[in-house]
């Protein structure tokens, strides 16, 4: 019902937006920002931080693997406190390997937002700047989800990318 209600403010604020003459332009951001060539070496320098974190966590999860291995196989020829002393060095070793996960997720997030603001203050600001130029009150934004039902108007996308001098 909500959802309803928010289509129908929608479509008559589209409406008086109309009838107001004022002018409505849309753009599809996630593309622009795709082929701005910034994003492409950010994603690059990205993909490379993901592969070096993942090997250092698929190199802690190698050494888990063959101590259980090695600790099964020896285990009736040990003690009982020397079994419970490797499953408690077991038990810390998958801990750290959680916390260290933990750790490359918070780093990888933290590095693509790093990476990625600028490029999309750039974007806006060459959106704005386009949008301004052509006497634009509004503009939209057409990526998938967002929420667009009609992009009839004027597509912003080839003039920002000409601003952007992407081809």
């Amino acid at each position: 019902m909500k959802k309803l209600i928010a289509i129908a403010v929608l479509f008559f604020g589209v409406v008086s937006f109309t009838n107001a003459q004022t002018k409505v332009a849309h753009i599809n951001t996630q593309e622009l920002i795709s082929a701005m060539p910034e994003m492409k070496k950010a994603k690059t320098e990205f993909d490379k931080l993901q592969q070096s974190l993942g090997a250092d966590i698929q190199a802690s999860v190698t050494e888990y693997r063959n101590k259980v291995k090695q600790y099964t196989n020896e285990a009736p020829n040990k003690t009982d406190a020397e079994n419970e002393a490797r499953k408690k060095e077991l038990a810390d070793l998958e801990v750290r390997i959680q916390e260290a996960q933990a750790a490359a997720e918070k780093t990888a997030q933290q590095k693509y937002i790093d990476l990625t603001k600028p490029i999309q203050e750039k974007a806006l600001n060459a959106i704005q700047k386009v949008a301004r130029a052509q006497g634009f009150s509004y503009v939209l934004d057409g990526t998938p989800g967002s929420g667009l039902l009609l992009a009839d108007g004027t597509d912003l996308m080839p003039a920002v990318k000409k601003e952007l001098g992407i081809q």
